[in-house]
């Protein structure tokens, strides 16, 4: 004690300098920003904008019997903050799916075949809900724990994980380019851990700027480590002019003379991904 106080009397300066060098080591090594700070830096990277109509490719994989993956033309409609469309139209029928605030349908072939969300919906929402706040009461209704987080390594670059402690990959959590800000990892857990359901991985990749928003120009989805179904980015228009009544779900369960059909309140979780991949496919064979 006698000589660090010594040394403090003697060479200030450099007792100073120790200190700092220690608290800066302590820092660079254990300090990670708050999950709600960095969901916040990403939301302003990305950026805003009215709208935007995206034309894409949606490749469907199938391991069971090798045949050609499955490859459709897919519209989104996307109008900030909160409404969405997906419209697939092919010679063999036609799927539309619509997510209008609380609100949510799917129909194939003008009927209707579920009023929630699957996980496989949920890809757009770190897109549609373009502010922080909407954005993390988002994550959170899906399970992400937003005083969690860590630094981790993907594909050789350094990320922020929002909701998990690397290397853990058991719970919700999303994954941030530490570099750009920009979302690259989003990953569902099963609703049950002994359920035996792989998690389901989504990537996000080649991000471009088109006007004033960042979007992802390829996007991978992995169950138990297979990649089951990508979608390639082929044309953006942004501030697209919708029709009035595009998300109107009320108006269009009018126009389509449907009543909604006993369907289950909530989603059954990551079977029910497997499930919906395999009845699509069966729809387009």
């Amino acid at each position: 004690m006698y000589y660090l106080a010594f040394l403090k009397k003697s060479f200030p300066g450099f007792f100073s300098g120790i200190l700092v060098f220690f608290y800066m080591g302590a820092y660079a090594n254990g300090y990670v920003l708050h999950g709600s700070h960095l969901l916040e830096l990403m939301s302003k990277k990305v950026g805003k904008s009215k709208g935007l109509l995206i034309l894409q490719k949606l490749i469907i994989y199938d391991s069971a019997d090798g045949k050609k993956p499955l490859e459709l033309d897919e519209t989104l409609s996307y109008l900030f903050p909160e409404n969405f469309r997906s419209d697939i139209v092919s010679e063999n029928t036609q799927r539309h799916h619509i997510l209008s605030k609380n609100l949510s349908i799917t129909l194939i072939d003008g009927q209707i075949t579920s009023e929630v969300e699957t996980e496989l919906d949920y890809y757009k929402d770190i897109i549609l809900y373009n502010s922080r706040e909407l954005l993390e009461n988002r994550l959170a209704e899906l399970g992400i724990d937003f005083s969690v987080s860590s630094l981790g390594r993907l594909d050789g670059k350094v990320v922020y994980i929002i909701g998990a402690e690397y290397p853990d990959i058991t719970v919700p959590q999303l994954w941030i380019d530490k570099e750009t800000f920009i979302p690259a990892r989003w990953m569902l857990a099963p609703r049950e851990i002994d359920s035996g359901e792989g998690l389901l991985d989504i990537r996000y990749l080649f991000w471009k700027k088109t006007g004033r928003v960042w979007y992802p120009w390829q996007v991978e989805f992995y169950q138990n480590d297979f990649l089951f179904r990508k979608i390639i980015t082929e044309k953006i228009e942004p501030d697209p002019v919708f029709p009035k009544n595009k998300f109107n779900i009320n108006r269009i369960k009018t126009v389509y003379n449907i009543d909604a059909p006993d369907l289950p309140e909530k989603s059954g979780g990551l079977d029910e991904v497997q499930r919906a991949i395999e009845k699509f496919k069966k729809i387009y064979e």
